[in-house]
């Protein structure tokens, strides 16, 4: 009766640990924020093996590590008794560590530390103990001397040498060599057996040595000890006929008997063997005979392990790997040769060490939680297992109503905090032992977000986006999504929330981007984390590069355009054959293209384009083939490029199993590209016939291989292969086969349980896929019952996919589960999901709505809450319609859209902000409370009104230029004044460039829209920043520039300055003709873009422009150049207005193609897109690199546009985008303007000059007239002198000057200095008979170079009035001299 009634009880406990259910023990995330604040137990992290052997010539270390918070302190027991460390000097523990150090260097024998060593951790938490570790020194004993004797055997009989080596720790290591250190051959005959015996099957007379010697070599001190040597003397029973050796006859044709086998070793017909799991096992058997024994191996019973079976030894030594339960039985080892054979059985027996099935692994639990430590090993004979908690047995500890202790298991129920401990577990039989150290620690610990803050996750398009939110806590908390800071958790639909706290967004759309706040609550409080989430568009090729071939010499040329988010930079690279390509001087490549020209045999290859973004990337290959000239060599011209592979043939199936099947094809022609691939496809006929599916893809090396098959389905299969060029048509299809039927493998996934009505709850699920069924009529086994009811579970079986329970409570919990089964079985139950029935309207509703702390666009407001049972649903959130009723502002019409805002909180006293509300307003406001579905009835209605707050910029700005120094300033008032407009602030200063001048300050009234400002100098520009105020200050800031002020300019009373050309003066108050519409790009007259700036780098330019638009028709042309003010170019806002503005983005609009073509001082500019024609304007936007001066310039006509007025070798940024949509935009182009042109300034040219030159011609012509009067009268001129050295000076002066336009060249390329009147003679000489001057005393010579014109004494001209040209300047000072005062005249004018 005791033993029924003790069965009872056993039977009871395990029926009662198997309904109960268990919290989920935490898991710790290795943080290290976690890890630094949690405290913990000790665990033992590093220790020394059990068996530890040591090396006596060095000193020992017993290793022993262990972490915990606080850190561990480390104590020893040796041989079951406390080790006193502090009284042995040579003993010395790490610090911070358990290891012991033992040093000699003292004295010492090492001997007298051998024994059992166990080492202890522990802090305020618990004990964590080491395993038994046996301390043993290593021994290398000597061999004992011995005498031996010659051993003497008669040819042919056996023999064995025994070893015997001394007993060492570690057993030593045996072998056999001779006195000349060479190993004694070994082979079938002779051999050493696994007791380092030396084996002789037969000895010959040839064994006859005298030194057979026996080594032991001793692992730890890496010695080798001899045994004497033994010597062997061999009787023949005849005397050789040879005396030569012959070895297929090495009895030398002597007669010796033969034998029948016997075994050397082991003796007997049987024996036995123990080996203990996962050992290896050695079975021997070596035989004596003549000739010599062959040995061979059975099992009784069944065959040998294969695949753990080695033979060793020449066959005589059988080795099993990881010996195993299976591999014990009876062994038959037979020895045969041509008189008979043999047999000795070994009984192998395996016994085994405790090895764990269930190993104690660390439980972290929170109070009040339920929990369980489980030990289970297995071993032979069947391990006894204990269990202690820090070091001591459980039975002898301290009772603790919340332990029980079952066996193998302890079960925790209800923790409290102060009840971590250490729990041991020690399993053990005959052969060894086991020792688990496991931890349970109550942990309560508030939320705490893991991850980083605030993080920016950007995702393309339409992909399965993840974000992370991890986070702990103890208990571990419930974590919801919440996108925006509104509305309900986000789970269900297109979101799915995994229990790690990742959010999974199924396909990422535009309309997902937002901020997603993940919170985490718990009883112990509340964390949260944000994610930012920007959805971006995939980046692509949508114009790839083609194959081609090109003749050597020619040019290649590889489009790459590629399309991505404007948001994102992207960066396109080029690679050969895979590796990077070398850009250099020959190569060229732009954002959307690569150029090779000459191109050459190198060249030749598979160019890869690849575009990255910082989240994705696209590729696209083309392969170059390079061809030589026809007329050169026809041979090579005619040569085929790669081509796509022809398609495999005869297609085999073979090798049937249940599953699977092999496929062997032979490959078609590679077509001068090596196959790299092959796809196998397959067909059904059931689900989709006629449909061709990939099935998966191998290697281009091989042609047969092993399909993994769906049950149930008739297949066909075709391949297609695949080389760089591209793939192959596929192949003639196989034959059918049809697979055989199976249970269902897969679960039904999206099971879900969810209400349509107030009393029904929908259970759906995705069905199984075709593939999936296994087999025909497929149904499902769906069960639910109420959650913690303990009532029966309901089921139904249907083939549909849905099923619905009607007469439900409203918003309860059900538990559901489903399985898939067909005619061959049923699939794996699923888990267990929690569905609810239907929602109801929400019964009360949210009382005591009030606000408080109302400021200009924030208020604080405050409700009571509901009861959540009245929610009649899942309670999702607090919801608030709020709207603007008027504004204070007299007249001002607002719109009174409602609008929402949602509050989650479920504290007894909730309340929220409600922000980015329109200062000086009355609003209006009620609540209500949502669950799914339904809203509650509203609550009462609140009325207030916000603070005034500072104005909107002025709805617009203007500076219109009304003469040489006047300008009027226009304004409009803001379109919210956000209270009562007290004036205006106008601050104004100086422009010089980037510098900018003094401020000055103006108060306007508030009906004041205009403002004259008198410029105290016309050049001068102003910068103006103009904001509306209130009493709360100055609103948004309206900033802008004062036009250019330019010296030909006609004012009008429009708000822009016009330049007119020669060509339309007559029509300067005429409106400008109409441009005609846009001829093809081939006929439209470049645009010229001019700016006022000078073009000296020594200023900065300005940020005005003037357009030229030249139009051109068949008959006129005419030019109007436009300098635009500020009143076309929209002004600069300084501050940010709020951001509920959307940016206008057309679809499919694009600028590319962007090409610069500098010179000094202008460039052209072209551009393509695919605007309608006249529905865009263009805008012109560069950038000056030195000083980052931006200018902006506004065009209608289409490209090319030429750019004026730009500095020469100065480097510049450029881009174009749409004025209408300012998102659409093209890439930036960078460009260097060429070095001016060293135009020296013609002085000749200027009025100044010329009027000083005809003063100074006018005095000399006095003063010669006055010297010819006094010669003719007989005088001489004394002032000659001075009138000479005078012209000399203005002569010399000239040469300095460049060359006037009108100076004629010789036809050798040099320049005549005079004039037609230079070779008549002057009035009043003489002429000669030939026509020359004729020369006197008193005349004028050649005033040349040389020596004969040259002044008398008295200072006269000696000479001719004539010009000789081209003297060679050779004579000192006077080399630069001109030919006559004359000439010097005709020169300087």
């Amino acid at each position: 009766m005791m033993g029924q009634g003790a069965h009872a009880a056993l039977a009871l406990v395990l029926l009662l640990l198997l309904l109960w259910r268990q919290a989920a023990p935490i898991e710790v995330p290795q943080d290290p924020k976690i890890l630094q604040d949690l405290k913990q137990p000790p665990t033992i992290v590093k220790q020394s093996v059990k068996d530890y052997i040591v090396d006596p010539r060095d000193n020992i270390i017993i290793e022993c590590e262990a972490k915990g918070n606080p850190v561990p302190t480390f104590s020893w027991r040796r041989n079951g008794k406390f080790f006193n460390i502090g009284k042995d000097p040579r003993v010395t523990m790490r610090k911070r560590s358990g290891t012991l150090e033992i040093g000699f260097r003292s004295g010492g024998r090492p001997e007298d530390y051998e024994g059992e060593y166990q080492c202890f951790a522990s802090n305020e938490f618990g004990v964590a103990l080491s395993n038994k570790i046996l301390l043993r020194v290593s021994k290398a004993p000597l061999w004992p001397k011995e005498v031996l004797e010659p051993v003497v055997v008669t040819e042919g009989s056996p023999l064995v040498l025994l070893c015997n080596p001394p007993p060492g720790l570690p057993p030593p290591f045996t072998f056999w060599m001779n006195n000349a250190m060479t190993p004694i051959p070994q082979d079938k005959r002779v051999s050493m057996g696994l007791n380092g015996d030396l084996y002789f099957s037969n000895v010959l007379a040839k064994d006859a040595h005298t030194d057979y010697s026996c080594n032991a070599r001793f692992l730890f001190t890496h010695t080798i000890q001899q045994k004497n040597p033994f010597t062997l003397k061999v009787q023949p029973k005849e005397p050789y006929n040879d005396t030569s050796y012959n070895a297929t006859d090495p009895y030398g044709g002597r007669r010796v008997a033969e034998s029948t086998p016997t075994f050397l070793s082991p003796s007997g017909s049987e024996s036995s063997k123990m080996v203990l799991r996962d050992e290896q096992l050695l079975l021997e058997c070596i035989a004596a005979g003549l000739p010599t024994p062959t040995i061979k191996w059975f099992k009784k019973g069944g065959d040998l392990p294969g695949r753990k079976v080695k033979f060793e030894n020449f066959n005589k030594t059988l080795k099993i790997v990881n010996v195993s339960e299976e591999d014990a039985g009876e062994y038959v080892c037979m020895a045969n040769n041509q008189l008979g054979s043999i047999r000795h059985s070994i009984f192998v027996q395996v016994k085994a060490a405790p090895y764990w099935l269930d190993k104690p692994t660390n439980l972290v639990l929170a109070p009040d939680e339920n929990g369980r430590l489980v030990c289970r090993a297995n071993g032979n004979p069947k391990p006894n297992i204990q269990w202690l908690i820090n070091g001591q047995p459980v039975d002898s500890s301290p009772p603790n109503l919340s332990r029980q202790v079952l066996g193998d298991t302890i079960i925790f129920r209800s923790v409290q905090m102060g009840s971590s401990a250490v729990y041991q577990c020690n399993a053990s039989n005959q052969h060894g032992y086991l020792l688990a150290n496991a931890f349970v620690s109550v942990l309560d610990m508030p939320p705490r977000m893991l991850g980083p803050k605030n993080q920016l996750i950007k995702v393309i398009e339409n992909n399965r986006t993840f974000l992370d939110c991890p986070f702990f806590g103890s208990p571990l908390p419930e974590l919801r999504w919440f996108k925006n800071g509104q509305g309900s958790g986000l789970d269900g639909g297109q979101y799915r929330v995994y229990i790690n706290g990742t959010l999974e967004i199924k396909r990422a759309r535009s309309e997902d981007e937002g901020t997603y706040t993940c919170v985490a609550n718990s009883i112990l409080g509340t964390a949260e984390n944000q994610v930012r989430l920007e959805v971006k568009e995939q980046t692509r090729i949508v114009r790839a590069p083609e194959r081609q071939s090109a003749i050597r010499g020619s040019t290649a040329h590889f489009d790459c355009k590629v399309k991505s988010d404007p948001s994102l930079s992207v960066t396109v690279t080029w690679t050969k054959d895979d590796k990077p390509l070398q850009l250099g001087w020959r190569l060229r490549k732009d954002d959307e293209s690569l150029t090779i020209p000459n191109v050459n045999e190198g060249d030749e290859g598979m160019y890869t384009c690849t575009v990255k973004s910082e989240i994705d990337q696209d590729m696209a290959s083309a392969r170059l083939t390079v061809l030589e000239e026809a007329s050169l060599n026809p041979s090579v011209s005619s040569a085929l490029p790669p081509d796509r592979p022809e398609p495999p043939m005869d297609l085999d199936l073979s090798d049937p199993a249940a599953r699977s099947v092999r496929l062997t094809w032979i490959p078609g022609n590679d077509n001068r590209s090596p196959i790299t691939q092959f796809l196998v496809q397959f067909e059904e006929d059931h689900w989709e016939p006629g449909r061709w599916q990939n099935l998966s893809t191998y290697p281009g090396d091989l042609n047969s291989v092993i399909l993994q098959l769906a049950p149930f389905v008739n297949y066909q299969f075709r391949v297609i292969a695949i080389n760089s060029v591209g793939q192959s048509q596929p192949s003639r299809p196989s034959p059918r086969y049809k697979t055989s039927g199976a249970a269902p493998d897969a679960i039904p996934r999206g099971l879900r349980g969810w209400g349509s009505k107030k009393d029904d709850m929908e259970i759906t699920w995705e069905p199984l896929l075709d593939l999936e069924r296994n087999g025909p009529n497929l149904h499902y086994n769906v069960w639910w019952r109420l959650k913690d009811s303990g009532d029966e579970w309901s089921n139904v079986t249907t083939i549909g996919s849905k099923h619905v329970i009607h007469n439900t409570e409203t918003y309860v919990p059900y538990e559901i589960k489903i399985q898939a089964r067909n005619e061959f079985g049923a699939a794996p139950e699923s888990n267990v999901v929690i569905g609810y029935s239907g929602e109801d309207k929400p019964t009360d509703a949210p009382t005591g709505l009030r606000v408080s702390k109302v400021e200009s666009t924030t208020a604080n407001i405050h409700w009571k809450p509901v009861a959540l049972n009245s929610v009649q649903g899942e309670f999702k959130e607090y919801r608030l319609y709020y709207w603007r009723e008027s504004s204070l502002v007299a007249g001002l019409v607002v719109s009174k859209e409602k609008k929402t805002k949602g509050f989650f909180s479920t504290v007894a006293e909730p309340s929220g902000i409600l922000s980015d509300l329109v200062p000086y307003s009355k609003y209006k406001m009620f609540m209500v409370v949502a669950n799914s579905r339904f809203e509650s009835p509203p609550s009462n209605t609140v009325e207030f009104i916000t603070k005034e707050g500072v104005p909107d910029a002025p709805k617009f700005f203007r500076i219109n230029r009304r003469g040489f120094d006047t300008l009027q300033l226009e304004w409009g008032k803001p379109l919210e004044p956000n209270g009562i407009l007290v004036g205006y602030l106008l601050k104004y200063q100086t422009v010089n460039g980037t510098r900018l001048g003094h401020p000055q300050f103006k108060n306007l009234l508030p009906n004041e829209t205009e403002f004259t400002l008198r410029l105290p100098d016309r050049s001068v520009r102003y910068k103006f920043f103009l904001s509306a105020r209130t009493q709360e200050g100055a609103g948004e800031v309206f900033a802008d520039e004062s036009p250019h002020f330019a010296n030909e300019e006609n004012f009008t009373d429009a708000t822009g300055l016009v330049e007119l050309t020669d060509a339309s003066v007559a029509s300067a108050f005429t409106p400008t003709p109409t441009p005609l519409a846009p001829l093809p790009p081939t006929t439209i007259t470049p645009t010229t873009i001019r700016t006022s700036a000078p073009t000296t780098p020594a200023t900065t330019p300005s940020t005005t422009t003037t357009a030229t638009t030249t139009t051109t028709t068949p008959s006129t042309t005419t030019t109007t150049t436009t300098e635009a003010t500020t009143t076309t170019t929209p002004p600069v806002l300084v501050t940010t207005k709020r951001t509920d503005q959307n940016v206008l983005v057309a679809p499919g609009r694009e600028i590319w193609n962007l090409t610069v073509v500098p010179n000094s001082n202008y460039a052209n500019v072209s551009w393509r897109h695919n605007f309608p024609a006249g529905s865009s304007e263009f805008v012109l936007e560069y950038t000056l690199e030195s000083n980052k001066t931006v200018k902006v310039v506004a065009v209608k006509q289409q490209p090319p546009i030429t750019v004026a007025d730009l500095i020469a070798g100065a480097t510049y940024s450029l881009r174009v985008y749409s004025h209408e949509l300012n998102s659409v935009s093209s890439e930036s182009v960078s460009f260097k303007t060429k070095p001016a042109y060293i135009d020296q300034v013609d002085i000749a040219t200027q009025g100044w000059f010329i009027g000083l030159m005809c003063a100074i011609a006018l005095i000399i012509l006095i003063l010669l007239i006055v010297c010819f009067i006094k010669r003719s009268r007989g005088g001489k001129y004394p002032g000659g002198g001075c009138v000479t050295g005078f012209t000399k000076y203005l002569v010399r002066d000239k040469k300095d000057l460049p060359l006037d336009p009108v100076d004629q060249k010789d036809q050798d390329g040099s320049f005549d200095y005079h004039s037609d009147e230079d070779n008549k003679p002057l009035q009043g000489s003489q002429t000669s008979l030939d026509g020359n001057v004729k020369e006197s005393d008193d005349s004028l010579v050649d005033y040349g170079e040389g020596g004969d014109g040259q002044f008398n004494e008295d200072g006269s001209f000696i000479g001719q009035y004539t010009v000789k040209k081209d003297k060679d300047e050779t004579e000192g000072n006077e080399s630069s001299e001109a030919t006559s005062p004359v000439n010097a005249i005709y020169s300087l004018a």
